[in-house]
């Protein structure tokens, strides 16, 4: 048994990934984030499609074609496959916890 909402440390320099559940095509990812985006020339183009929703805290993702999408609490979103992403902002002051579930 996990608890999504143990082992989060209080300060950390990158994001942190932890895969929850790997089976066949499905990716259970916690993803923890304070202050962290993505690198500016870096987007996100995956093979897979991602639903993820925000658990605690706030983030922004950005959208190669200008759209951008302010996540807070309970917000969720589904980013087809090879739709290009960046996380833009996540809250410097507290953790954003996010489970993002990579599916084909």
């Amino acid at each position: 048994m996990k608890n999504i909402f143990a082992s989060i440390p209080d300060a950390f320099e990158e994001e942190l990934f932890d895969d929850l559940l790997k089976s066949g095509n499905i990716r259970i990812e916690r993803i923890l984030s304070k202050g962290q985006s993505s690198p500016a020339q870096g987007w996100y183009d995956q093979s897979e499609h991602e639903w993820v929703v925000v658990l605690e805290g706030s983030g922004i993702i950005a959208f190669e074609d200008g759209r951008e999408i302010t996540l807070g609490r309970g917000d969720c979103i589904n980013i087809p496959a090879h739709v290009r992403h960046r996380v833009k902002w996540t809250d410097p002051d507290r953790v954003t916890i996010w489970l993002a579930v990579f599916y084909d």
